[in-house]
């Protein structure tokens, strides 16, 4: 069961305490938001450095927001033609919003959908899976349909621990997964280790991370890139982490997954 690597774009600015969430976001951002920040800057050093460190296949979730800088635009061709066939793009929406903590929106999402994926393809070429993460990980059944619709054919937003269930929209993670496998998406949830996540802030918040950090090096290796379809396979078994682009930036831009 090899391991799916996935790695989030997120930038400062798109945080759910900035951005997003109905009740998370109470701090406005306050430095420009044109630009990318340093420490985004110098994770994605870290990650093309990791990147250029091993031979497997990972999967960027791109906020397509991003996509409006040149820099970061160039910065993700020139990584995609480092590491062809091994590099993929997946969606992370156009903004940060947390999807099912507002409600059901249907059109909103489908016509997100739409300027997202348009941008993906347009910047990533054949680069660019149809793949779907939900900004914060916030995805509720409702979301699964419209998914289908738009020709996604793998989701990987399900966190199934009981400590973030309140992110599946008032539903239950099992209803999600079921949502998604009635619609033809392939349902990628993440790796938990004793029903508590292990991914994204639970590797480095402590005491979630003392029971995270052994769920990664325990973890299967890495995806080869003819492999990579497996994700979109229901009848292969597939590992599923995930971090950040600014978690390459902590200890000084030398942190690296600990796999």
């Amino acid at each position: 069961m090899p391991t799916w690597m996935t790695v989030d774009t997120d930038d400062l600015r798109h945080l759910p305490k900035h951005q997003g969430h109905p009740t998370r976001s109470m701090h406005p951002f306050t430095a420009p938001r044109d630009e990318l920040s340093p420490d985004f800057q110098q994770g994605w050093t870290g990650f093309v450095d990791w990147m250029a460190s091993h031979q497997g296949a990972v999967t960027l979730f791109v906020i397509t927001d991003l996509l409006e800088n040149p820099d970061f635009a160039g910065a993700l061709q020139h990584a995609l033609e480092a590491f062809p066939g091994r590099l993929t793009v997946g969606c992370h929406g156009h903004t940060h919003r947390s999807w099912s903590a507002w409600g059901e929106d249907v059109e909103g999402f489908r016509t997100m959908l739409q300027t997202s994926t348009a941008l993906l393809k347009t910047h990533a070429g054949p680069g660019f899976r149809p793949y779907f993460r939900a900004p914060n990980g916030y995805i509720a059944p409702w979301m699964a349909t419209v998914l289908a619709e738009a020709g996604y054919l793998v989701d990987s937003s399900v966190n199934p621990s009981w400590l973030v269930k309140s992110k599946a929209g008032g539903s239950t993670w099992n209803s999600v997964v079921d949502a998604m496998e009635k619609a033809g998406v392939v349902e990628r949830s993440w790796l938990t280790r004793r029903t508590l996540p292990v991914n994204g802030p639970a590797l480095f918040k402590f005491p979630l991370s003392l029971n995270a950090k052994p769920a990664w090096r325990r973890a299967p290796p890495l995806l080869s890139p003819d492999q990579l379809t497996d994700v979109e396979d229901p009848k292969q078994a597939v590992t599923t982490l995930y971090c950040h682009v600014l978690d390459f930036a902590r200890n000084a831009g030398t942190w690296r997954p600990p796999l």
